[in-house]
């Protein structure tokens, strides 16, 4: 098959990307957000190809993978082909809706010839696609392998731009949590994260990291941290998971099914989190055995294998 999708959500699409096919990808001069291209932070096979928009309507497509309310003029632009009329079409969902939830109207709903695919059921709960026909597809993760050492007494979180997005991503209540144990944020957005909220910087240290280094930074320490309130589930928790890492996260979207009780601590109650990361940090054979379980978890619900197999019957029903 050959795949035409845009480059959008790095960590997911490496997974993607491993299946059997031939993978077309936009790029442009600039290698702007409708352009990226090939990822230049992560591992991608040679079957990532990287297509001009101008050459687009020379290609053969056996599947188009939107991702963008916007993607569906930019494919009849440059395909020169509808979005499931002419061609093939799913819209593969990443987030939980935002907006009047749990009335917001998914930009697909109502489209005919597509399909919407979700990465968690609480998505698929949650958005209203109408009549378009609904399907979930849970995340895979590259596996990393066991790296967690937890040398340092420090609790990491990983998120993108946490001062813009504010209480979305939990960024308030990472003071409460500054006081359990040191914190180190990893993401897009982070420098100078601890001066915006008045913490000493060996409470909380904020860093950009690219792909290749950011697993290894985060094993090295003691415990994983996910204070967000409101996202889909996101990739950084699966692959703390399997990277050998205890779990304290909140209770909120698909996370209580992500994470087994042995796995971590999951709880909508501050103070209860706030504990668990304490004495994550006090015991490491706690944190090691707690790793461990939640290791075996992600590998057998989150594993790459079923993630493609999943996508591969998928793709056979809509190309057939």
């Amino acid at each position: 098959m050959r795949i035409l999708l845009w480059h959008v959500h790095g960590s997911w699409t490496t997974a993607f990307v491993q299946g059997p096919h031939t993978y077309l990808v936009p790029v442009t001069p600039d290698r702007g957000p409708d352009g990226l291209g090939r990822a230049r932070t992560f591992d991608w096979p040679e079957s990532v190809v990287e297509v001009a928009p101008g050459r687009l309507r020379a290609e053969d497509v056996d599947l188009l993978v939107l991702q963008r309310p916007h993607e569906f003029e930019l494919a009849r632009r440059w395909l020169g082909r509808r979005p499931g009329v002419d061609v093939p079409t799913v819209y593969l969902e990443h987030n939980a809706p935002g907006g009047n939830v749990p009335d917001t109207r998914h930009p697909a709903a109502g489209r005919p010839g597509l399909s919407v695919v979700h990465v968690t059921h609480f998505n698929r709960l949650m958005w209203d696609c109408g009549t378009t026909p609904t399907t979930v597809i849970e995340h895979g993760v590259v596996d990393p392998g066991p790296l967690w050492t937890g040398r340092l007494t420090r609790a990491v979180v990983v998120v993108n731009e946490p001062l813009r997005r504010g209480r979305t991503t939990g960024t308030d209540l990472l003071p409460y949590f500054a006081g359990a144990a040191p914190l180190d944020v990893f993401g897009m957005g982070t420098e100078g994260l601890a001066g915006e909220l008045g913490l000493a910087p060996d409470r909380c240290r904020g860093r950009e990291l690219v792909q290749r280094e950011l697993h290894r930074a985060m094993a090295e320490r003691r415990v994983y941290l996910h204070p967000v309130r409101w996202t889909s589930l996101g990739l950084s928790l699966l692959e703390a998971m399997h990277l050998g890492m205890p779990v304290v996260a909140l209770a909120t979207t698909e996370v209580t099914e992500a994470v087994p009780p042995e796995a971590g601590v999951v709880s909508n109650r501050p103070e209860v989190l706030h504990d668990a990361v304490r004495a994550f940090v006090a015991e490491p054979e706690l944190a090691r055995e707690t790793g461990r379980a939640a290791r075996a978890a992600a590998l057998g619900r989150y594993g790459l294998a079923r993630f493609l197999d999943d996508w591969d019957r998928l793709i056979k029903e809509v190309t057939r």
